[in-house]
């Protein structure tokens, strides 16, 4: 479709970072689909710190607003008035976003709020921003099933499922699969109290033959260090924070993939593990749709299931390999190309809804799949 040149593009601004090096989930979101959005239909500001992805850098429909030491909530603010956007997309939860709703309020913004629900809501989460940016918002998606029941049984609201991709630049399997050598079980994830890393290092006593490396800094690191001292264990590794690259070799490296955190939406990290045939063992908690029980990994109901489905993996070889095709199967699923063709359709869609471009919504569809 070639764009009516009497049309403006849809212009976009969300308070995510563009930065190559920056790993945070949802930086890595809007990052793939910024990347991949058709510069015919959409002008997209983001935020830079440091040197941006040179994918979205030499974007010619993409604006980086520089992130500075001070003042940038009212300096990023007046990019949601002059131009104003059409649409705001996936609010973070900071002083940008509280300036934007209480403008949005008291001057009735025609800038349509666009919220992406990542993580389970729960009783923290469905008050204060959290909850403004679902109950204020003009359309909520969520990124998995579960995290949709729980915006509907908290909230009310109906929000479709648009899942996350993986990079496959730096997510795929290894070339050759594994016969022998010594296993190892990798951990990825912040140090934070719920992702319960501490479980990681129990486990690594348990298994003294067995590598255990754990990826990622957080405030819960110097205790995990002190507990290996304490535990004598000479099996673990804290290998730091890692960029995309070079996650994506550590997991080629691993045979297990333990995540024993229970708050979460839909990691990617689960996702990235299965593309690069890794089984995982994770919580059944928040039910994450990139791990199959039993097929592609281990979803534990309680805490004592976790070493028993790990021993599982570490004593069966046929299970490993049968569980790694399946993860690299299912990961075939979150492909990003598709799924930014969904939210572009979902802009169009908004878009047409308030008389903007993109179009007529089946012929913008259409170009975004082109792309």
């Amino acid at each position: 479709m070639k764009r009516d040149a009497t049309k403006r593009l849809v212009r976009i601004f969300t308070p995510s970072f563009a930065d190559e090096g920056d790993t945070n989930a949802q930086n890595l979101t809007v990052k793939e689909l910024v990347a991949r959005w058709p510069a015919d239909l959409f002008h997209i500001t983001m935020i830079c710190q440091g040197t941006p992805d040179p994918r979205i850098a030499s974007r010619p429909n993409v604006r980086l607003v520089r992130w500075t030491n001070r003042g940038n909530a009212v300096r990023l603010l007046r990019h949601c008035l002059f131009p104003r956007p059409d649409i705001y997309f996936f609010p973070r939860y900071g002083p940008l976003d509280r300036a934007f709703f209480e403008l949005r309020r008291h001057f009735h913004s025609r800038t349509a709020l666009v919220s992406y629900v990542v993580s389970m809501v729960t009783e923290r989460t469905s008050t204060g921003l959290a909850a403004r940016a679902v109950l204020e918002a003009d359309a909520v998606y969520a990124n998995s099933e579960f995290v949709a029941r729980t915006v509907r049984e908290k909230f009310g609201i109906e929000a479709p499922v648009i899942h996350d991709g993986i990079d496959r630049r730096f997510y795929f399997p290894r070339a050759i699969k594994r016969e022998s050598g010594p296993l190892a079980v990798l951990y990825a994830g912040s140090f934070r109290p719920y992702k319960r890393a501490e479980l990681v290092v129990e486990q690594a006593v348990r298994w003294p033959d067995v590598e255990f490396r754990l990826a990622g800094t957080g405030e819960m690191e110097q205790s995990c260090r002190q507990l290996t001292l304490e535990y004598g264990c000479r099996n673990v590794r804290f290998l730091g924070h890692l960029s995309s690259a070079q996650l994506g070799e550590e997991m080629r490296k691993a045979d297990v993939f333990l995540f024993p955190s229970v708050l979460e939406g839909h990691p990617q990290v689960l996702l990235q593990a299965a593309a690069c045939g890794l089984p995982a063992v994770a919580m059944k908690l928040y039910q994450p749709d990139s791990v199959v029980d039993g097929r592609t990994g281990f979803l534990a109901d309680s805490d004592e299931e976790i070493p028993q489905r790990l021993d599982w993996l570490l004593t069966n070889h046929e299970l490993r390999h049968r569980m790694s095709d399946a993860a690299v199967h299912l990961a075939r699923r979150f492909d990003w190309d598709s799924i930014a063709a969904k939210w572009a359709e979902v802009f169009c869609h908004i878009a047409a809804a308030r008389g903007k471009l993109c179009g007529e919504q089946s012929d913008a569809s259409r170009d975004a799949h082109a792309h």
